[in-house]
C-alpha cells in the first residue's frame, strides 16, 4: 500500500491471472515473502522506532496458541479419543482446537498484505474495509491458486474468522486484540513512549475470552507498575 499526495490510502492493484498455475502461485509466494517487510500502519503513525511487521505479528499471536508458551500456562493441552491429530486447549469456557486457531490466523496474514490494519484516521467505512477483504481474499483464490481444493480451504478459513461464530474465529480475535495491547506495552516500556493509549482503548475492552480477559488484566497492572517506577526513577535523577 502508498499514500497519495492527499494522504489517502492507495491499494495496489488486484493480480491478473498469467494463465499459468505455476506462475500465478509463485505469486502467491511473493505476497507472503512481502510480509517480513510491510510496516503496521497504527505504529508508523505513532511514530515506533523500528515498529514489527505483519509476519511478525502473525507469529507473537501464534505463540500464543501453544500450550508450552507462559500465558498459556493454565491451559492444558487435550487429545480426544480416537482423533490424535487434533489437539486442544482446554479453557474455562471450553476447548479450543489448536490446528484450527493456527491455521486460521495463517489466513489473516494474506488479507493483512493486500488491505492492511486500515487506521481510524483514513475514514474508510467498516463496510468498505470489508468489500476490500473479500476481494483480495477472491483474488488469491481464483487468480493465483486457480480455486484449487487448498484455495477453497483458505477461504473457508478466512470466512469462518470474520462470521466469529466458531470458539476458533472468536478466540484468534481476542489474541490478535491482547497481542496488539501487549506490544504497545513494549514499545512504552523499551522506547519510554507515552502515546500509545488509542492501542489498549481499542483491544483490550473488547476481548470476550475469560482466559484472554485475565491476560489483559495482568498485562495492565504491569503496566501502570512499570509506568510508576520509571516515573520515580525520572524523579530521582532530576
Amino acid at each position: 500500500m502508498s499514500e497519495s499526495a492527499t494522504g489517502k490510502r492507495v491499494f495496489p492493484p488486484l493480480y491478473v491471472s498469467s494463465g499459468d498455475a505455476s506462475a500465478d502461485r509463485l505469486a502467491f509466494f511473493h505476497i507472503l515473502e512481502r510480509l517480513k517487510t510491510q510496516k503496521r500502519t497504527g505504529w508508523v503513525d505513532h511514530k515506533v522506532p523500528g515498529p514489527e511487521r505483519y509476519r511478525q505479528v502473525i507469529s507473537g499471536v501464534s505463540r500464543l496458541t501453544q500450550p508450552s508458551y507462559a500465558l498459556m500456562k493454565h491451559l492444558r493441552p487435550h487429545v480426544p479419543h480416537g482423533n490424535p491429530c487434533n489437539v486442544y486447549l482446554r479453557l474455562r469456557s471450553g476447548c479450543v482446537q489448536v490446528r484450527a486457531t493456527v491455521n486460521i490466523l495463517r489466513k489473516v496474514e494474506l488479507i493483512l498484505h493486500t488491505v492492511g490494519d486500515i487506521a481510524p484516521r483514513e475514514g474508510i467505512p467498516k463496510a468498505e474495509k470489508r468489500r476490500l477483504e473479500a476481494e483480495a481474499m477472491h483474488n488469491f483464490v481464483h487468480e493465483m491458486l486457480h480455486n484449487s481444493p487448498s484455495a477453497q480451504r483458505i477461504e473457508a478459513l478466512w470466512k469462518e474468522y470474520e462470521e466469529g461464530e466458531t470458539k476458533e474465529a472468536q478466540f484468534v480475535k481476542d489474541l490478535d486484540r491482547f497481542e496488539m495491547a501487549c506490544q504497545a506495552a513494549e514499545y512504552e516500556r523499551n522506547h519510554g513512549m507515552r502515546t500509545l493509549q488509542p492501542f489498549f482503548d481499542s483491544s483490550l475492552p473488547h476481548v470476550r475470552h475469560p482466559e484472554v480477559q485475565d491476560w489483559g488484566k495482568a498485562l495492565l497492572e504491569e503496566r501502570r507498575t512499570v509506568g510508576s517506577s520509571s516515573e520515580s526513577d525520572a524523579r530521582h535523577s532530576e
